[in-house]
């Protein structure tokens, strides 16, 4: 279907759906293409592809509201579908909260060219996938005798929208991702070491073709020796490609309904200085080719840069319309775009560098953050730092505390960014973080 195709179609559920008893409506079409190839020993183990076509409406009836979905896409069949939604949504409870976004906010068009989709998408073939993946699997395999297993795998998928409003939005989004993933465990005593790399871009062109199998297996033989050791108060590194998992808990107060809720530890702290002054995050949704880049969010609300963090002072949450209505302010979206982090000079080594006594954080184990308190625990595994230089290996380590204590503390802020992910996370140094172990 094309995307005019899409257009006249949900132009049409959308009358259909008003001209049956709604007062406003959202509807979405979407399709997408996927595939991925998975293999172990040199020989496929799974390969998979998938395309897939669906509608969503978003119905408003009666001060009433619901949302469906269906992959049938013919009008007979719609309309039957959009008859019966409609009806279903009638013994709903009302909720005078739910309306679609004031048309003043939806982004109008005449926004810059993002490069979200590679146009040669449909041009990469099986072969090439399948030799991509095995290429990735000799990089490790049979290169050290430690080795337990090795397996590697190709993906890509494209997807594409296009989405109408009855007050007046019109708009189509377009986006691909191709990526290579290695896993590797090895012998490692009592434990099985084991690591992971992938590397992942929009356009198949830019896509680092190799690499990732001897990054995972160099990561895997570094873990061998892991332990705990004695529980302490240390600094704390935590690596690019980890950050997220204690960024998360974060972002996650910031959201409306967590706000409105009253389950968020960053509730009526607008304004405040909550978290270290090293900390200034922005959210930019128009970088070209970022991951998260986009005109406008799931709701048509166009999308703006915004300061989350200024030197620690929370300047921004993230609203959708109903929870802006509940709140009674103005919408922000309920989503992020690209988060970027205002850098320092250092890259991992320098940071490691710099710390007298310290762990390197590799991996998260488990675990959970508090959303109301902040309260948090996880299980870790990564390096000790003494002196500048890593030692040994450590597992089975937990940290504690809580997130707005951990975020006050950033010792340091790396210029390492990882930068194939709408988080775009540096490493960052925290200090005085609590490690138990032995």
């Amino acid at each position: 279907m094309t995307k005019e195709e899409k257009y006249t179609l949900a132009d049409w559920a959308m009358n259909h759906a008003l001209e049956n008893g709604a007062q406003q409506v959202s509807v979405s079409i979407a399709n997408s293409k996927s595939s991925s190839v998975e293999v172990r020993e040199q020989k496929i183990d799974k390969l998979e592809q998938a395309i897939q076509s669906n509608l969503s409406i978003r119905l408003f009836v009666d001060g009433k509201y619901s949302t469906h979905s269906t992959s049938r896409l013919k009008e007979e069949d719609l309309a039957h579908f959009i008859e019966e939604a409609i009806e279903a949504t009638r013994f709903l409870a009302e909720d005078e909260f739910r309306t679609l976004p004031d048309p003043e906010l939806y982004y109008k068009g005449g926004g810059p060219e993002l490069n979200l989709l590679d146009k040669n998408f449909e041009a990469v073939q099986p072969q090439q996938k399948i030799d991509l993946a095995m290429e990735a699997e000799k990089e490790a395999l049979g290169k050290d005798d430690r080795i337990i297993s090795v397996s590697s795998s190709y993906y890509d998928s494209m997807h594409e929208r296009v989405m109408v409003t009855s007050n007046g939005f019109k708009g189509d989004t377009a986006n691909s991702v191709f990526g290579i993933n290695t896993d590797v465990s090895v012998k490692g005593g009592n434990a099985r070491p084991e690591a992971n790399w992938n590397e992942s871009s929009i356009n198949y062109s830019d896509l680092k073709k190799s690499g990732t199998g001897k990054i995972a297996l160099e990561k895997a033989l570094k873990k061998i020796g892991q332990q705990k050791i004695k529980s302490g108060t240390m600094s704390m590194i935590v690596e690019n490609r980890q950050v997220g998992r204690i960024f998360g808990p974060l972002i996650n107060a910031l959201n409306g309904s967590q706000i409105q809720q009253k389950n968020s530890f960053l509730m009526d702290k607008m304004g405040k200085k909550v978290v270290s002054e090293k900390l200034t995050l922005t959210d930019d949704p128009f970088i070209v080719g970022g991951r998260g880049s986009r005109l406008f969010d799931g709701e048509g609300l166009a999308t703006k840069k915004r300061l989350v963090f200024d030197k620690g002072i929370l300047k921004n949450y993230y609203i959708d319309t109903y929870y802006g209505k509940k709140l009674e302010v103005e919408p922000t979206s309920g989503s992020t775009t690209n988060l970027v982090f205002e850098t320092g000079s250092n890259n991992l080594d320098g940071l490691v560098a710099s710390v007298k006594k310290g762990i390197l954080v590799t991996g998260f184990n488990g675990g959970n953050s508090n959303g109301s308190t902040g309260d948090f625990s996880y299980g870790i595994d990564g390096f000790l730092i003494e002196n500048g230089k890593i030692v040994q290996p450590v597992s089975e380590m937990n940290i504690t505390g809580n997130m707005l204590t951990l975020w006050s503390n950033i010792g340091e802020i790396g210029n390492d960014v990882k930068e194939n992910s709408s988080w775009r996370t540096p490493s960052i140094v925290f200090e005085g973080v609590d490690f138990s172990g032995l």
